[in-house]
């Protein structure tokens, strides 16, 4: 991953004039790489070495925008779509057809785990590669709790700008894998989830109407966990989802701009958010760290929260940079799925620009 974002303060010139810097200009798309007689979609071997410089570029490449992912060619991207394309149909040629059974939806169908693995392969290697990026950044932060949330914020926004983009370059991928595995209930919600709640709500004469609108329900219920509130446009409603999806575990199939930042909740917020154990004492009783001035003694931070603290009420400063990367990193939290309730969200969500709220 690039590194930070440095603010150099060139002095005022004389005539208390300031000039306008020179923008530093985007790095050029990357070209199309030769593939000779070679067939890319011929394995997801060949697929993955075509995809592969694509990606880097896109994720892990110098940018002087961490807002704004490098390009890549547009005949390298239309040869990736088509590459992804051919290797999606020759799956699916060679699957047998699933038999569903008459009245039931897709999810109810007989697959063999061939059939079921169509896009699979590619959509788990993917989330290793978001993996691997994700790792990188936690590894390469700072030891120093004073300078985490400034490493943080810049790395979080190049990487969602790289998720971003990866996922327009890769759509056929939602398109075919995704959704069909959402249909066949292996998305971030699925029936057994919701069922043992509404089924003790429902009656022996209950219509299927009845029924489905009791499930609508409590689907809403689960997303009002990251701040759903009734009465939400529809595409407020989507966004809030995707926090949801990102929440979810690594076993659900969700868009891969969500199984992008599940992957940086889970390799880079979360042991980051952890809170540190007590320790234990010879006689079985956990060891509070001790109270000052006759305060109750305080509970333990995860390294984060402690970061946090120390941004928001240390001396000195920018006050105005100060609020920036509260609200920037309450954004990354709100993203990557950290529920509202949760501390340190409550805490950020008050820095968080008006058209964000």
């Amino acid at each position: 991953m690039p590194a930070q974002a440095h603010d150099e303060r060139k002095p005022a010139p004389a005539n208390g004039v300031k000039k306008a810097e020179p923008v530093p200009p985007a790095p050029p798309p990357l070209p199309n790489p030769t593939t000779g007689s070679a067939n890319p979609s011929a394995s997801l071997h060949a697929l993955w070495g075509y995809l592969h410089p694509a990606l880097e570029h896109i994720v892990r490449a110098p940018t002087n925008n961490p807002a704004k992912a490098p390009a890549i060619d547009v005949s390298y991207h239309m040869g990736v779509h088509t590459a992804v394309y051919n290797y999606f149909t020759a799956q699916s040629d060679a699957s047998p057809t699933p038999t569903g059974f008459a009245g039931f939806p897709a999810r109810f169908s007989v697959q063999s785990e061939k059939a079921k693995a169509s896009g699979a392969d590619l959509y788990e290697q993917l989330d290793r590669y978001y993996a691997d990026v994700a790792r990188e950044i936690f590894l390469g932060a700072p030891a120093d709790d004073s300078t985490l949330i400034h490493y943080l914020v810049p790395c979080f926004n190049r990487y969602s700008a790289g998720a971003q983009s990866v996922s327009r370059l890769l759509n056929y991928v939602n398109r075919h894998y995704v959704k069909r595995a959402v249909d066949e209930d292996r998305g971030w919600l699925r029936l057994a989830d919701v069922l043992d709640a509404v089924a003790r709500t429902i009656r022996e004469d209950d219509t299927r109407e009845k029924v489905q609108k009791r499930l609508r329900e409590r689907r809403s219920e689960e997303l009002k966990k990251w701040g759903y509130r009734e009465g939400d446009p529809p595409a407020r409603v989507a966004q809030i989802e995707s926090y949801a999806e990102a929440a979810s575990a690594p076993d659900r199939v969700v868009p891969l701009a969500a199984a992008a930042y599940r992957r940086f909740r889970l390799e880079v917020l979360d042991p980051l958010l952890a809170v540190p154990k007590l320790k234990v004492s010879k006689g079985g009783k956990k060891k509070r760290p001790p109270p000052s001035n006759g305060d109750k003694p305080p509970l333990p931070r995860g390294r984060l929260a402690r970061a946090v603290k120390e941004l928001l009420e240390s001396k000195g400063g920018d006050e105005e940079e100060k609020r920036r990367l509260a609200g920037e990193l309450a954004i990354a939290l709100r993203t990557v799925g950290i529920k509202v309730d949760h501390p340190l969200r409550k805490k950020l969500d008050k820095y968080l620009p008006p058209e964000e709220r």
